[in-house]
């Protein structure tokens, strides 16, 4: 059993997959925001927050960017970081608990955002692994 949990695919190639699946959700997540730009909008409006279209275009380029970033192995603890507040900040606005008695998917979606939020943070906690990333400097 220690030959399995000791053995050096978890700090490489492990780590390469939980980038890959962790940021290809938000850079998914991004483009769809993006195709449907003037319905994402609308949800953004329809909360009360100021200025949709320009929070709607804010959203998808950190999705799409720090998820890109996660990805690349690229400025990792900053992306993992700023994707974490974005998602605690967005799931506050739209998922509150003052929204969970009529709709039982707010409350899982609340749920479901702040376990993304705690992988997050275990992998800004971490680092970005050995296998496959890109050098930025440091």
């Amino acid at each position: 059993m220690n030959k399995i949990i000791n053995h050096p695919f978890w700090d490489t190639h492990a780590l390469l997959i939980a980038r890959v699946l962790v940021g290809g959700y938000f850079v998914y997540s991004g483009f769809q925001k993006l195709t449907g730009i003037d319905g994402t909008a609308g949800y953004i409006g329809s909360v009360g927050l100021p200025m949709p279209m320009l929070l709607a275009w804010l959203a998808v380029i950190i999705e799409i960017g720090l998820g890109a970033l996660i990805i690349l192995g690229m400025y990792f603890k900053e992306a993992t970081l700023g994707l974490a507040g974005f998602i605690v900040i967005i799931t506050f606005i739209f998922h509150a608990p003052n929204s969970w008695a009529p709709d039982n998917m707010q409350q899982m979606s609340f749920l479901k955002n702040m376990c993304i939020v705690a992988g997050l943070l275990y992998m800004a906690a971490h680092g970005v692994g050995r296998a496959w990333k890109l050098k930025t400097g440091n």
